[in-house]
């Protein structure tokens, strides 16, 4: 046998180990979230118990397996080279979709990608079969390919979409309906049921379901499945027992059913996500034994075929590599949680950071008028009692996004959901179930009120719009790597493996520098925030005061290369400034501390910073788009009169930005005169431009845009004079605070 084959399974291994540590990274935030969002435990707690899941989920996932072995396709058909350059292809293709997406900041889910880098590697090599072959058409396609199954697998990952959507929206109604915000008097009473009833749903599906293989030879498990419901009852009961005897000594059993809820989760996901990293490896290193054992690297692979139990050592070497992996990335999984926690999260803070569309906008009207009918139907009393279960009140003050009541629904809801699916061998998508679970219950929760259900939808289908976009692209881009792989021979597969190694350290450079600027960019206490603004402000001001001196002068050039620059930068800086203005009430809320007169301050600074890069923004767009459109110079007279006001802003602006570097405002009275004698030149050079006007001596679009960088320019002076005021006020007022104490 070739040396070639034991190099790709070589090549195989270091992708699953890459797999790995890429694939928990980003989805374990699925199993974590709720347990995260509401506080339930600290953070080591939460990785322990889903330590104990991994383990324990790794080694029932052996069945799993038999989606990469012959889920897809039919391995009967294929040679052990042709399965080989399949497999290859496949995780070459996972590589180059994740590469792409994370660049372009796309969501991904590694189940859909398996399922369809599976297809399109399949499809490439069934077309190299067919094209060899004159005897074969393109109808022999559906021989080689598990149509079914595939069709089957893919109809249940988007089925799934709408069920745990549905099932997390309900559950949380019912759940809220019962307890309310104000659940801790009826929880003392009621709470252990409940709770039980979770617990058991957790129990029964971890054990009986994801542990199937292990206690199937048990007569008392025969037992049981024999009576199932009359089990169910009884475990019920034990739990409930169990739970209020714990409730006793004070223990918040939420906290206990939360984290069975992330070891049930933790468990499924590594039942029914492994095969995602492993599975194709494992393949591959299954048909290179039969070939190796037979002897023929020819020979067909009809063993892949058979339901052949994965090797334990492999899957445990496996789920040690994910609990490290999860240990190694717990500063990656704060910063993925953040997400799903802001759309999710209590409230109607923050949510704009996700731009509205049409559709959004009609659904949210669509909503509002079946609200409007139910209110005409339904009793008034009845709405009245039903409003006040759904009267948001924090009484855990734990300052976390959503209580332990919504966290408890998500887990147990998203538990039961996954373990169903990976019991009947569906390979349902985990971040689907748990993102969309999420979601349900956040509606079913009143978290997407009237001020952020647009933008919340609009987020949700974003990510929703980028899990389809994976299907579509892991198809094609694993086409065309098969197609390069099987064609190609031994030259193209050592050129993708060079590109695919550089896609893979590029992503952890990228990935460690932008994990390093984001820890510096972190502000969490008061003190931080205030520091982080007045860092902004005097950022800011010298960025505009470039953006402005080199418009006027690209403008004055006829520069359409600077000037687009320019209206890059100018962007750039307006959206900084909207997004802190729209993160405004989350950071007041940090300010509490603090006194009246601070938060006065942030408030006046931000919307003075936002209005002064709006106005830059006006200044910038029309100029570019002037020149862009090939339109007339400015004549003489409105050259001379800009370079003259343009001499005046930098002048003003020199000497604010002085003052906010150096914290010394006694020029302050200086720049308001350069102000007000700049307005005056500003409007003796309207006059004479709307004389110019009367006497035709001036171009329409010229005019139009001379007289819009005058306007603006007076608006952006204007909103830094006042930026500079309000700096030297709060400066004032925090060095009076300090000598009063």
């Amino acid at each position: 046998m070739s040396e070639i084959y034991t190099v790709i399974v070589g090549i195989l291994a270091v992708l699953a180990v890459s797999g790995l540590f890429v694939g928990v990274t980003n989805d374990a935030v699925n199993f974590l979230n709720s347990a995260l969002g509401s506080k339930a435990a600290s953070m080591r707690t939460i990785l322990l118990v889903a330590s104990a899941g991994i383990v324990i989920g790794v080694v029932t996932s052996s069945g799993m397996m038999e989606v990469a072995r012959s889920g897809m396709f039919n391995p009967g058909l294929f040679t052990f080279h042709e399965v080989m350059m399949l497999y290859l292809g496949v995780m070459f293709a996972n590589v180059i979709l994740l590469g792409l997406y994370n660049s372009w900041g796309l969501p991904t889910s590694t189940t859909v990608s398996l399922i369809f880098c599976l297809l399109g590697s399949a499809v490439a090599v069934s077309i190299f079969k067919i094209s060899s072959d004159p005897a074969l058409g393109a109808s022999a396609l559906g021989d080689y390919i598990n149509s079914s199954r595939a069709m089957g697998v893919v109809s249940a990952i988007l089925l799934s979409v709408v069920i745990a959507f549905s099932c997390g929206s309900v559950v949380m109604y019912l759940s809220r309906l019962i307890f309310s915000f104000r659940y801790t008097k009826l929880f003392r009473r009621y709470g252990a049921l409940w709770c039980g009833i979770s617990l058991t749903a957790v129990v029964y599906f971890a054990v009986f379901k994801g542990l199937k293989s292990l206690v199937a030879g048990f007569a008392a498990v025969q037992r049981i499945e024999e009576h199932l419901l009359v089990s169910l009852a009884v475990c019920w009961a034990i739990c409930s027992l169990l739970l209020f005897f714990i409730q006793c000594f004070k223990v918040n059993i939420l906290r206990i059913t939360i984290l069975s809820g992330v070891f049930a989760l933790s468990l499924a996901f590594a039942g029914n996500d492994l095969v995602n990293f492993i599975g194709v490896p494992v393949a591959g290193f299954d048909a290179y034994s039969f070939a190796r054992a037979s002897g023929d690297p020819q020979m067909l692979m009809e063993p892949l075929a058979e339901n052949v139990p994965a090797n334990l050592s492999i899957l445990l070497a496996a789920g040690v590599v994910m609990i490290v992996a999860l240990w190694g990335s717990k500063e990656a999984i704060l910063r993925v949680t953040k997400t799903e926690i802001s759309l999710s999260t209590q409230g109607d803070d923050g949510q704009e950071q996700y731009t509205s569309s049409v559709f959004s906008r009609t659904l949210v009207r669509i909503a509002l008028n079946i609200n409007n009918g139910v209110e005409r139907i339904v009793p008034a009393k009845i709405r009245e009692a039903v409003g006040k279960r759904f009267e948001y009140e924090d009484v855990e003050h734990s300052g976390a996004p959503y209580d332990m009541i919504r966290a408890t629904v998500n887990l147990t809801t998203s538990a039961l959901l996954i373990s169903l699916a990976t019991s009947l061998k569906l390979p349902l998508s985990t971040t689907y179930v748990c993102f969309m679970v999420a979601m349900g219950s956040s509606l079913a929760d009143r978290a997407w009120g009237r001020e952020s259900a647009v933008y919340r939808i609009s987020g949700v289908m974003t990510v929703v719009a980028g899990w389809f976009v994976t299907a579509l692209g892991g198809f094609l881009i694993s086409l065309i790597v098969g197609l390069v792989l099987i064609y190609g021979g031994t030259i193209a597969t050592l050129v993708v493996t060079v590109l695919c190694g550089w896609m893979l350290l590029r992503s952890r450079l990228a990935k460690k520098s932008g994990n390093t600027a984001e820890e510096g960019g972190k502000v969490e206490t008061r003190s931080d925030i205030i520091a982080a603004l007045g860092e902004e402000v005097g950022r800011t001001m010298e960025c505009a005061t470039k953006i402005y001196d080199r418009t006027l002068i690209a403008v004055l050039k006829e520069n359409r290369k600077v000037l687009r620059d320019m209206v890059k930068e100018s962007n750039d800086l307006f959206y900084q400034s909207r997004d802190r203005k729209y993160a405004l009430l989350p950071t007041l809320k940090r300010l509490q501390s603090g006194d009246v007169n601070t938060a006065h301050y942030y408030v006046q600074v931000v919307d003075y910073l936002n209005e002064m890069t709006k106005a830059l923004v006006h200044i910038t767009r029309p100029a570019f788009e002037h020149i862009d459109n090939n339109h007339e110079g400015l004549s003489v007279e409105q050259t001379r009169d800009l370079m003259a006001i343009n001499d005046d802003v930098e002048a003003i602006y020199r000497r604010i930005n002085m003052m906010l570097r150096d914290g010394d405002f006694t020029d302050i009275e200086l720049v308001l005169s350069l102000r007000d004698q700049l307005f005056e030149s500003i409007a003796d050079a309207i006059k004479s431009e709307l004389t110019r006007i009367n006497e035709a001596k001036s171009n329409t679009k010229a005019s139009m845009l001379y007289l819009t960088i005058l306007t603006e320019t007076k608006n952006m002076v204007l909103q830094s004079r006042n930026l500079l005021k309000s700096q030297q006020y709060f400066l004032k007022h925090r060095s009076e605070k300090k000598w009063i104490k």
